[in-house]
């Protein structure tokens, strides 16, 4: 599928929402993509993408912001604390702020640069114990120490549902929760589900097959 009937999908999603298409970003998931592929998107005009690995991005995304000005990196995937610096360096926003030791000392390094990328908690909404991600009983919580002790910008929530599940179900309880904590930042939507997202008030879509093709490796 094109980029541009993904850009089509989302408009056509955000209409029927009744929603501004500029209230939407979509984030073109690029990890284990081939370069020629990312570069294909970066050509056609695209400057938002998203990264799982700290590693594979600082690999990647320097030599590209070289040629092509005004690329927006994203962070999606689990962040280590040893990891922080690097990604602090390369990234505009983390999607992965999802426990209280990451959170302190994030709150540090930023402290010492005097900037922060935006930042999202992950939420596990479906209390998975294989995956990361706050969960729901002790969100409320982990955003006031965010905010208050730490003082970390936080823009908002994200969430990755169950493979199983209807993700709405997921989608709407993300929503609900950062109603309920004052954010408008709601990074949720993926490929199969974008649209539902998008429906539900996603600000952040993260697409990837749908734009690139399935993943190489």
């Amino acid at each position: 599928m094109s980029l541009t009937e993904i850009y089509q999908r989302v408009e056509n999603a955000a209409d029927q929402a009744g929603r501004s298409v500029d209230e939407i970003t979509l984030i073109a998931v690029s990890k284990v993509q081939p370069l020629d592929r990312v570069e294909s998107v970066l050509k056609a005009g695209h400057t938002v993408f998203g990264e799982n690995r700290v590693q594979e991005a600082a690999g990647k995304w320097p030599a590209f912001r070289e040629t092509y000005p005004g690329i927006t990196l994203h962070l999606l995937g689990p962040l280590q604390t040893n990891k922080i610096n690097q990604a602090l360096d390369l990234f505009d926003a983390i999607h992965a702020l999802d426990r209280e030791k990451l959170a302190r000392k994030l709150a540090t390094a930023v402290q010492a640069r005097g900037q922060c990328p935006e930042l999202f908690i992950q939420v596990n909404t479906g209390e998975e114990p294989q995956k990361a991600g706050v969960l729901p009983d002790e969100l409320d919580g982990f955003v006031a120490l965010c905010r208050g002790e730490l003082d970390l910008p936080i823009r908002g929530l994200m969430c990755i549902p169950p493979v199983d599940e209807e993700p709405s179900l997921h989608f709407a309880l993300l929503r609900k929760m950062a109603e309920r904590n004052g954010l408008d930042g709601l990074s949720m939507g993926m490929s199969a589900d974008f649209e539902r997202a998008i429906a539900l008030g996603a600000t952040h879509i993260r697409v990837g097959s749908a734009i690139f093709g399935e993943r190489v490796a």
